[in-house]
């Protein structure tokens, strides 16, 4: 199996470093911005800082524009295109394709033989090149791309399969921005206000992941539905615009504090 685990005690190491890191800024000053109410809560939480507001993550709605859904090929009776952008060596990201590759994507392929994956993203280690080659799976990895767009145009289903990691999902806003369904587990789309079944398909098991991916690629309809309403909801309150108006007023608030 692909790197199973192998990134597990690598993480934990980082996130040890990276809370003694965070103890030691967030200290050095009175006013704190976190991008989610959750990281807002969370840092409060741990550190105790007096002044931790928080911010939407935003997205530019005018660059990543809703394509057609012509912009992909038809999807056949037993194909389909999914798609996955991330940076490749990062290690959620490494183990969240382990999982799709080795638990989720054999189930997939029970129904649709013909199913395709694009994996955008900056440095893949050779290991999941090798194990794409050797199970002829009908994969392409890019590597580092200038502009992710028009490989998420391509895709029918861009999905988000991580099992470790914290932070905001700004992908899954692009996707949607973009006019993309999305598929995700509780940790790939954490810190972002959205809701499953309205704006995207919740999944946290291999063989739910699977059936949320099959879902979408028999339904157009059903794709559509989630799309209109995931786009609607960042042009209510995940522009950039709207994000700055936030920003700049914390920033004002803290300025006057002195």
């Amino acid at each position: 199996r692909l790197a199973k685990g192998l990134w597990r005690p690598v993480w934990a190491d980082q996130a040890r470093k990276m809370q003694r890191f965070e103890a030691e800024v967030l200290a050095r000053y009175r006013s704190v911005i976190a991008v989610s109410a959750r990281d807002a809560a969370a840092l409060h939480a741990r550190y105790g800082h007096a002044r931790i507001e928080a911010i939407e993550t935003g997205v530019d709605l005018a660059y990543f524009a809703r394509a057609p859904a012509d912009a992909a090929p038809p999807v056949t009776p037993d194909g389909g295109t999914i798609v996955f952008t991330g940076v490749m060596d990062s290690p959620a990201n490494t183990d969240g394709i382990a999982f799709l590759m080795d638990e989720i994507w054999p189930l997939v392929l029970r129904e649709r033989p013909a199913a395709r994956a694009l994996i955008v993203g900056r440095n893949p280690q050779a290991s999941l090149l090798d194990a794409v080659r050797s199970r002829n799976l009908a994969w392409t990895v890019t590597g580092s791309v200038p502009d992710i767009r028009s490989y998420v145009a391509q895709g029918h289903v861009c999905v988000i399969p991580l099992r470790v990691g914290s932070g905001t999902r700004i992908k899954a806003f692009e996707a949607m921005a973009m006019g993309r369904a999305v598929v995700a587990t509780t940790v790939g789309i954490e810190g972002l206000d959205i809701t499953p079944e309205q704006h995207f398909l919740a999944a946290d098991t291999a063989e739910d992941f699977a059936i949320a991916i099959l879902r979408l690629l028999a339904d157009p309809a059903e794709r559509e539905r989630l799309t209109q309403a995931a786009r609607a909801r960042l042009e209510a309150r995940f522009s950039w615009a709207h994000v700055a108006r936030q920003f700049e007023a914390i920033c004002m608030q803290a300025m006057k504090a002195g």
